[in-house]
């Protein structure tokens, strides 16, 4: 499908919610305790903000939607291993979850040698480390293969805009960040929800080669999966027919490159400093495309846009309407 440039979420600000919370891409409201929920829920709105380098770089028409479905896929696929907030999808861009306390570790698997931050494992094996995470990893790996068995990178998770900084298991426990309890269900639970993601992934002839989990409790301390799962913005995929080929020629196997406006804007300017250029209208297109050709190759599901609605905002607003206080 060719996307419309002209529908766009650019945000969600609705100032008939209450409590509300921006980030870079979603926009948030907390509401009220109900009987069914007394420790209240949380809408959380997938807007078409496109985020890198800490700033807002453009809009890509279908981006929240694509997100919000993928989580949604994998949130309806993993339930029998782990309980997640979700409680209902009142519009395409929207999910209505439990308001949880978000544990403060960042809970990343690995399969793979890869990846190109400095917390990445492939940067630090190329720098000559081999003991990370609490990890023993063997000499010998090439740059992208497998894991002799997949790892958990975890990070400390910076609320306040600070750096997420690397962790051991014994890390965690020392410094209070969970129980023994908490870590030893936190950690089964993620290699589970990771492997069912490999199987699944395989079965569509990709590879999921890492990802990240948020997990937070509720006031009786149960823990549940929050935020996303498994979607190309938490996740690296490749295309499995390409990776035996790129690990011989040892070059980056075939992805779902999300990063195609990241690439054109670093070839332009310093994006840490200075102004953007302004996006033309073909990179918003691709990469509009690549989210939806993500979600098809994902799930196995044709992507339905819902374009109902004067504008998305006002889809979205209506499709709320229930919720506004007075």
């Amino acid at each position: 499908m060719t996307p419309d440039l002209t529908r766009v979420l650019p945000h969600a600000r609705i100032p008939e919610l209450p409590n509300p919370y921006f980030g870079k891409v979603r926009d948030c409201y907390d509401l009220p305790p109900t009987p069914d929920h007394p420790e209240g829920t949380r809408l959380l709105i997938s807007s078409d903000r496109i985020s890198a380098f800490d700033r807002i770089l453009a809009t890509i028409p279908w981006k929240g939607q694509v997100l919000t479905q993928v989580a949604r896929f994998w949130f309806d696929a993993t339930a029998d291993l782990c309980p997640n907030h979700v409680i209902s999808y009142p519009d395409p861009n929207v999910v209505l979850g439990r308001r949880l306390t978000i544990l403060p570790v960042e809970v990343v698997v690995r399969g793979y040698l890869a990846g190109s931050t400095s917390t990445s494992i492939l940067t630090r094996y190329k720098a000559g480390d081999r003991q990370m995470y609490g990890h023993s990893l063997p000499e010998g790996l090439r740059d992208n293969e497998a894991l002799p068995a997949a790892i958990i990178t975890p990070t400390s998770k910076a609320f306040d805009g600070g750096h997420d900084e690397p962790l051991t298991a014994a890390e965690i426990v020392d410094q209070g960040l969970l129980t023994v309890t908490q870590w030893e269900e936190v950690s089964s639970r993620a290699l589970a929800l990771f492997a069912r993601g490999q199987q699944m992934a395989a079965e569509r002839g990709l590879i999921l080669v890492d990802t990240k989990y948020e997990f937070g409790t509720d006031a009786a301390g149960k823990i549940y999966l929050a935020d996303e799962i498994h979607t190309p913005d938490s996740s690296r995929y490749w295309i499995a027919g390409g990776y035996e080929p790129a690990l011989r020629d040892g070059t980056r196997p075939p992805s779902f490159d999300k990063d195609v406006i990241r690439a054109w804007v670093v070839a332009r300017c310093d994006p840490y400093n200075d102004p953007i250029p302004e996006i033309p209208a073909e990179m918003i297109a691709r990469t509009a495309q690549v989210y939806i050709d993500a979600f098809q190759a994902i799930t196995g599901q044709p992507f339905q846009p819902d374009t109902s609605g004067e504008t998305p905002l006002a889809r979205v607003r209506a499709n709320l309407a229930r919720f506004f206080t007075a």
